[in-house]
């Protein structure tokens, strides 16, 4: 499945870039964001793109290499934007877009195990490589889950915290990160799995959660477990409060930013980011509710359901 940009006419006309104006990319993907953003602002424009994923970092400068804006690339996660933008000696800029999401390329091709679809090694890391200014290991990030630090400097991956985590930390992620009601009885399912045998792939572990969770509906039994995996692997919410305040930061007076979530939880941070800026007097939150795509949108792309997009402007 080709990757489709969520929300794509209303991050434009939301962000109202103009001619000659530097943008941050914060979370590239394939591009599509940037791509249509440049024609809006009539090919007159610079571009500062980031990506965790350096897969994602290939696939959009072939795209926009043909935009006619200029485009700058850095392998990096968004929380350390500071220092992309140190990188080319760019002080400020004047729009800032953060997509949150994951793209269906790391879903369908990227062969680290965020899917419960297909039989891939348990990874969950945006990147095949760390990318410039790694990372810690994923903090407690605000839930109380006392991550226990790797011994060596290890990177932390979902194999790690399914099989040497204990099962009062894996409750409290799933129940914390994934809003997993059945977070106690999973838990309880893979440390007695895990006794056996360790889990190594993805169909091990979603067959794990499926013999625990008989939900009905449209969404997996094991979405909520995966998501909150992915999310403590890459330490996402702290990552998200630090991307913002540094974009915050490097925001010009009269610029925007514009945040495409997929979690509850994630748009609960930025709405309390963008409400505390409001409430000081230093922005104007443009988007009084979040924007959510069409029923047309979700028709055609069934991943945007669950997409929020808020705005804000820097006084």
């Amino acid at each position: 499945m080709s990757h489709i940009s969520v929300l794509l006419h209303e991050v434009v006309e939301g962000l109202q870039a103009k001619p000659g104006e530097i943008v941050l990319d914060a979370t590239v993907g394939g591009g599509g964001h940037s791509e249509a953003l440049c024609q809006a602002m009539g090919g007159n424009a610079r571009f500062v793109c980031l990506d965790a994923d350096e897969d994602a970092i290939e696939r959009s400068r072939k795209r926009l290499a043909v935009c006619g804006c200029e485009f700058q690339f850095y392998h990096t996660y968004y929380r350390h934007l500071d220092t992309a933008l140190a990188s080319f000696n760019i002080t400020g800029v004047n729009r800032i877009l953060f997509d949150l999401g994951l793209s269906s390329f790391q879903l369908d091709e990227s062969g680290r195990g965020f899917s419960f679809m297909r039989d891939e090694p348990l990874q969950m890391t945006f990147h095949k490589i760390p990318p410039a200014t790694p990372t810690t290991p994923p903090s407690p990030s605000g839930q109380g889950l006392g991550t226990p630090p790797q011994a060596g400097g290890e990177e932390v991956t979902a194999s790690i915290i399914v099989n040497e985590w204990s099962k009062e930390t894996i409750a409290t992620l799933l129940e914390s990160y994934g809003e997993e009601r059945q977070a106690w009885r999973i838990a309880t399912k893979i440390v007695e799995e895990r006794s056996k045998a360790p889990i190594t792939t993805t169909l091990q572990l979603a067959n794990i959660v499926e013999s625990v969770v008989k939900r009905k509906g449209k969404i997996h039994p094991a979405t909520k477990t995966f998501q909150a995996l992915r999310i403590a692997v890459n330490d996402e919410f702290q990552g998200l409060r630090d991307g913002l305040s540094r974009a915050w930061e490097a925001l010009l007076p009269g610029g925007r930013i514009a945040v495409i979530s997929f979690h509850s939880m994630e748009d609960r941070v930025v709405k309390d980011f963008f409400r505390e800026l409001g409430t000081a007097g230093a922005g104007t939150v443009i988007t009084k509710k979040p924007i959510v795509p069409s029923e047309a949108e979700v028709a055609k792309n069934p991943r945007s359901r669950s997409a929020k997009l808020r705005i804000i402007e820097k006084v």
